[in-house]
């Protein structure tokens, strides 16, 4: 039965680095089994239906096996402008909501041939950095109630938090199912020596983990693992930890392999259906001048590739391309040694794509 990926490329140079991976997908792909629908979103779709996320777009992503997402966002200047006015809440948390997508999954891993462009010492890189950063999405304090009124006299702003047991456990479980097939470790973080969503986190979580005896569990305070990633961060296989903590220890994770256009990421919901997008946003100030690296959205293909179409063999030929490219010293601009030659975006898909080929021949 013939498979369709529904291809969101939404704004910056979202358009520019789907388009290399597209390439390289048609390289890779049998368009006997899989087909690419595009759609709208983001700024791209309010200027032609002035709704970011159209019921085109969730018509077409509701007939698709996955999503490939690119990026949506304006610049910061003119956000208040009714094409990027809350454009990433109507587009990115509106899939989240429409598909309950509850689950973020960033893997983080520091490329050999790249260690030097990470802001970590290489001593603490000698033993190599290679984890799994689990974020809860549809909950916390993203989703509570959020308010702004006058209290005693004074401005006054609120925003609840909250969680339930279904919430934490279907995560949980995710996490400790993904344990199991690589180091079998799991760090839960969390703060709860105050927030009582930590509390019932904390609880849930030792439930969950009593139904995963081969896999190893350990409690940690967002505080404290903040400062672990940068000082240690070999010694986490599996982070498991909630919407708002996981926004912020995922982004500064993501600084460790030198760039975010090196680093992935996957959306899933509890039936397995998913949303791959790399971790980087829009960046408008670069976009349309062909230099934007297009690893992250390459590898954000081959997740897909993994969990979606249990692809695993032409996953592995992606990451490998890409990773022989990068052993050949091509490199593009975010990612090049100062003053060291580097490549367009299309330059450095075309070695690729060259190098996909060459493997899959002798393969």
């Amino acid at each position: 039965m013939k498979k369709t990926i529904a291809i969101l490329s939404g704004d910056g140079i979202g358009p520019e680095i789907m388009k290399q991976t597209i390439r390289l997908l048609t390289q890779l792909l049998d368009n006997d089994y899989f087909t690419l629908e595009p759609a709208l979103i983001g700024g791209a779709a309010f200027e032609v239906h002035q709704n970011h996320f159209p019921d085109q777009t969730a018509d077409i992503c509701r007939r698709a096996d996955a999503i490939l997402f690119g990026s949506v966002g304006g610049p910061i200047r003119d956000a208040q402008l009714a094409k990027w006015k809350d454009c990433e809440t109507n587009s990115i948390l509106a899939l989240r909501k429409t598909f309950g997508f509850n689950v973020n999954l960033r893997p983080i891993k520091v490329l050999a041939h790249l260690a030097s462009i990470s802001p970590l010492k290489q001593e603490i890189l000698a033993t190599g950095v290679d984890l799994i950063i689990l974020r809860e999405l549809l909950g916390d304090i993203y989703f509570g109630e959020h308010r702004q009124d006058i209290k005693e006299g004074k401005r006054h702003a609120s925003d609840v938090a909250e969680y339930d047991e279904d919430q934490i456990a279907s995560i949980a479980h995710q996490a400790f199912q993904i344990a199991q097939t690589r180091h079998k470790l799991v760090h839960s973080v969390d703060k709860a020596n105050v927030l009582s969503t930590s509390k019932l986190w904390r609880t849930v979580v030792n439930e969950v983990a009593a139904k995963y005896p081969d896999v190893n569990l350990e409690h940690m305070l967002v505080d404290n693992c903040a400062m672990q990633i940068i000082c240690n961060p070999r010694q986490f296989d599996v982070i498991l930890t909630s919407n708002m903590f996981g926004d912020i220890l995922s982004d500064a994770a993501a600084v460790i392999p030198g760039s975010l256009g090196l680093t992935p990421s996957a959306s899933l919901n509890p039936s397995g259906f998913g949303l791959y997008e790399p971790s980087g946003g829009s960046a408008p100030d670069i976009a349309g001048q062909n230099i934007a690296n297009p690893i992250a959205q390459m590898m954000s293909a081959a997740l897909m590739l993994r969990l979606s179409f249990n692809e695993h063999e032409k996953a592995q030929k992606i990451e490998a391309a890409i990773e022989q490219t990068i052993a050949q010293g091509a490199r593009t601009k975010d990612i090049a040694a100062p003053g060291a030659p580097w490549l367009t975006c299309s330059e450095f898909t075309d070695l690729v794509i060259n190098n996909l080929a060459l493997n899959t021949r002798i393969s």
